[in-house]
């Protein structure tokens, strides 16, 4: 055990954590941050990406000292002042979700392929999105919500 200092949605926490003690579980079970999700364990589905250091980062399969030192951004880290990025509110407006287990991840992987392109065509889209997996199908309501949030991004919102 160790004890490690995180940088969290711009708060510094204190942790103490096992060595091979994950950046996903200590998001969970110590700082009560619930909505990265476990999905595979494997760093393959997606359902658990935070962004590290503004990069889209699978916490499941990375140990949570690998996160020391790094601006992580978790998914209750977007909004400002109860205000939705443009990601997640054309999630909402596009009814990109079902279940909602996969949109946290999904939110996440957007944010960090418009933070890195704020015009990205098809084939990036498809590229940045490749291991996120939504069980429900909502595939092409994704595309849908990430195509609008490019415009929104493009015409002065927020991200």
């Amino acid at each position: 055990m160790s004890e490690l200092v995180l940088n969290i949605n711009g708060i510094s926490y204190k942790v103490i954590a096992a060595q091979e003690e994950t950046l996903l579980s200590v998001l969970r079970n110590q700082l009560n941050l619930t909505g990265t999700k476990y999905g595979c364990g494997e760093g393959q589905c997606g359902a658990c990406t935070v962004l590290m250091d503004g990069v889209a980062t699978r916490s499941c399969s990375i140990p949570a000292a690998a996160a020391a030192g790094a601006k992580v951004t978790t998914i209750e880290g977007l909004a400002v002042n109860g205000r939705l990025t443009a990601v997640q509110q054309a999630f909402l407006d596009e009814g990109a979700f079902q279940c909602g287990y996969c949109t946290s991840g999904m939110i996440m992987s957007v944010t960090a392929l418009l933070l890195d392109n704020r015009a990205p065509n098809d084939e990036q889209i498809h590229g940045a999105m490749n291991g996120n997996v939504c069980r429900c199908g909502t595939y092409p309501r994704i595309i849908e919500a990430i195509k609008r949030a490019s415009g929104l991004t493009t015409s002065g919102g927020d991200r």
